[in-house]
């Protein structure tokens, strides 16, 4: 696929206008505001015991987390992991020659650079797609939790499962999906992690994750305006029949999706 380089000047110039982000995420006041409601916002720290997650509450902060913010670049140190409540954030890798597709997303039902292991490097980046909040955890404090074991252990290797579940089945539908069974697989995948069925995306974008031209894009998101599936309009597409779009995607979105719910049947509240 060919894209731009994520870490590089070429990348960052065209990518800028895409993901216009500040420097650093933004801190809510000046000490991290930590309550047991709003952690239930992220899925996997709702499904902890409120004992667990309460002995978390020191180290978690809440941030801001702009749009088009990078948490972290591929080859970088994990140092933070984020647990996303409203924004979202994709996965995208980069490639000896520069070209970048996404891998993954990642929203309230996550957790985005988990670091078991000291010292451990990222093999993709990460950047918000979607402005909003999450809370930010130091890695080394995920791994003192882990260690010493309960729930949170085996939580984060389900949700590892499902993570790798959607990242081949991106692979696979990537190789044999239609451009538009993968631009509904695209919009479901946020459409599933987003409040409502309306969301604020340039066709530029789009073709950028998906590693497609943007006439192919444009072409695609017009036929499923006319089958009556979303409305487009500039940087805004609204999912009409979300049914619709779900079987237009067919394989490209249902297997990772069950296989998702499958694993984190416990979660689901």
């Amino acid at each position: 696929m060919n894209s731009t380089q994520l870490g590089g000047s070429t990348q960052k110039s065209q990518l800028g206008s895409q993901f216009p982000g500040s420097a650093a995420e933004s801190k809510v006041g000046a000490k991290p505001v930590v309550s047991y409601s709003g952690t239930q916002q992220n899925e996997l720290l709702a499904a902890l015991p409120r004992h667990d997650l309460e002995t978390l509450f020191d180290h978690l902060e809440l941030v801001a987390l702009p749009f088009g913010k990078e948490l972290f670049e591929c080859g970088s140190k994990l140092e933070n992991v984020y647990f996303p409540t409203t924004a979202i954030v994709s996965l995208l890798y980069v490639m000896e020659d520069g070209a970048t597709t996404e891998i993954a997303v990642i929203g309230h039902e996550g957790v985005c650079g988990m670091s078991l292991f000291m010292g451990e490097r990222a093999t993709c980046s990460a950047v918000v797609q979607s402005a909003g909040y999450g809370y930010r955890l130091k890695t080394q404090y995920l791994r003192d939790a882990f260690n010493q074991g309960g729930a949170l252990p085996q939580l984060l290797m389900r949700y590892t499962n499902a993570l790798f579940a959607q990242m081949a089945q991106n692979a696979v539908g990537g190789r044999h999906s239609s451009i538009e069974q993968k631009l509904c697989r695209w919009l479901l995948d946020r459409l599933d992690r987003s409040p409502s069925n309306e969301l604020k995306v340039t066709q530029e974008l789009i073709s950028i994750m998906l590693g497609v031209r943007r006439e192919s894009i444009t072409a695609a998101a017009g036929k499923l305006q006319d089958d009556g599936l979303i409305t487009y309009r500039r940087g805004n597409i609204t999912v009409v029949d979300r049914a619709g779009l779900e079987e237009y995607a067919g394989e490209c979105y249902k297997v990772a999706k069950s296989e998702y719910d499958r694993l984190l049947a416990d979660v689901a509240r």
